[in-house]
């Protein structure tokens, strides 16, 4: 392999390890903040509890995520610094901008959020709460606007060096044409990966034990957001699938296995083995001129192919083509287990069926998977382009060699799985522990007492 496949392969594992952490907090962050209110409101000690469990384990991802997130960055600079150089006075501004808003937010209140329970009152530790969760929130809106300017650029000037500059309005580069269902797609899945996190935990304990408050309220709770969000998020693909087809319209021909165009109606490839050397997919399970209705809504519609575009802009098929079936797959997954969360409820079966507890513990890493498969389809389905259709990832690559990059890659692997295998255990073993049964209020029990002491190198890893 060459000194760039390295290179992608290298971003491609670090950013799939860090994009689980965020996934996770951003909907955590919110979920705490919400446990936090209700507590305010009714008093219940069970949400108390809740608070604590959860508030454990999210210092503990945020921790990870702020590691795996620096780690990450230096990457452009070491193995793509012909991209940072063309596309930085871009981008540049736009993750600084994520720095000084979110991680500043972030930081500044994460300290009396985890701690400060107990010393700056309930009302102004619940605004520490949501300054956390807002942070998150806004980190998404930075990370996800630079993400979506290089799959759709607009607003940009090119200088005489080969830049690309900023035009005249910044709000044309930061609101791009495919960041707002962008952002919207991608904060929902993560409040999904949240909700089949916490309801696994929940289902979990229940199995253990049917009368545990704490895990038939984070059950309950997390059944409700699975049935309320994934229609939604099923319905915001939809419109985010249309919005890349007028953009990134290879993109879409890769994820559907349209090879050949299809003049009057293409169909719907439900499975099938891409054969990229021959131009076709092998043993295709279809549905006629389904694939038409959804992204035309005329059946009869016709539909370009990869026939159309030349070799050396094609993304690798077969990779796109399976990954967006698992998103798609799982989404459907969760639509399914939502409404037996309903019927469930309707029999007042909702604590008392094993079998979707069970459903439920499977499910539990079903979003994780979810955001790295939908990150997948997006970054592999953008190539042979960093910002598409402008600058080649063969462009953007430092000139470095093989041997170097692949060295760094292994120590990636080494360091990663070491490091974060064993945050990935400790994060199990806090969630195999079950909730307090009995009720106590957050003042009367500290969280210092719940296992989570002022630890420096989470606070100055915050910092950074």
């Amino acid at each position: 392999m060459d000194a760039i496949i390295l290179a992608r392969a290298q971003f491609a594992f670090t950013v799939s390890f860090h994009f689980l952490f965020p996934a996770f907090s951003i909907g955590l962050a919110s979920y705490l903040a919400v446990l936090e209110a209700l507590w305010l409101k009714t008093g219940k000690g069970v949400y108390a509890n809740l608070f604590r469990y959860w508030l454990k384990i999210f210092a503990v991802v945020f921790a990870m995520g702020v590691v795996s997130g620096i780690v990450m960055s230096y990457q452009f600079g070491t193995n793509w610094s012909v991209f940072s150089d063309k596309a930085g006075p871009v981008i540049g501004p736009l993750m600084a901008y994520e720095v000084l808003t979110a991680f500043f937010l972030e930081a500044g209140f994460l300290g009396v959020m985890l701690f400060g329970i107990n010393k700056v009152g309930r009302k102004l530790h619940f605004v520490a709460t949501l300054a956390v969760a807002l942070g998150t929130f806004i980190s998404a809106f930075w990370i996800l606007s630079v993400n979506s300017w290089m799959q759709t650029p607009v607003g940009y000037e090119v200088g005489a060096n080969g830049q690309f500059l900023p035009g005249p309005s910044w709000l044309t580069i930061i609101f791009n044409p495919s960041f707002p269902y962008r952002l919207f797609h991608t904060v929902l899945a993560a409040y999904l990966t949240t909700a089949f996190i916490v309801g696994a935990v929940g289902a979990w304990h229940l199995l253990k034990d049917r009368s545990n408050p704490g895990a038939r309220k984070m059950f309950s709770m997390a059944m409700w957001m699975a049935a309320i969000v994934a229609p939604v998020q099923i319905f915001a693909g939809d419109m985010h699938g249309l919005n890349t087809l007028e953009h990134q319209p290879v993109k879409v021909m890769a994820m559907e296995g349209h090879f050949q165009s299809h003049p009057h109606g293409a169909p719907l490839i439900l499975f099938g083995i891409p054969n990229s050397a021959n131009q076709r997919v092998d043993y295709a399970i279809e549905i006629p001129k389904a694939s038409s209705l959804i992204l035309k809504h005329d059946p009869d519609a016709p539909l370009k192919g990869l026939d159309t575009v030349p070799q050396a802009d094609r993304p690798p098929v077969g990779i796109v083509f399976w990954a967006f079936r698992a998103m798609v797959g799982i989404g459907f997954a969760m639509l399914g287990i939502g409404a037996l969360s309903l019927i469930a409820r309707w029999r007042k079966a909702l604590y008392d069926w094993p079998l979707l507890h069970r459903f439920a513990v499977l499910m539990g890493p079903s979003g994780l998977i979810a955001v790295l498969s939908g990150w997948i389809v997006t970054e592999v389905g953008r190539q042979p382009f960093t910002v598409y259709g402008l600058l080649r990832t063969t462009q953007s690559a430092s000139p470095l060699d093989a041997p170097a990059v692949a060295s760094s890659l292994l120590a990636f692997v080494i360091v990663y799985f070491t490091v974060f295998g064993m945050g990935i255990w400790y994060l199990l073993h806090l969630m195999k522990k079950p909730p307090e049964a009995h009720e106590t209020p957050l003042g009367d029990a500290p969280i210092r007492s719940a296992g989570i002491t002022p630890a420096p190198a989470i606070i100055e890893g915050a910092s950074a």
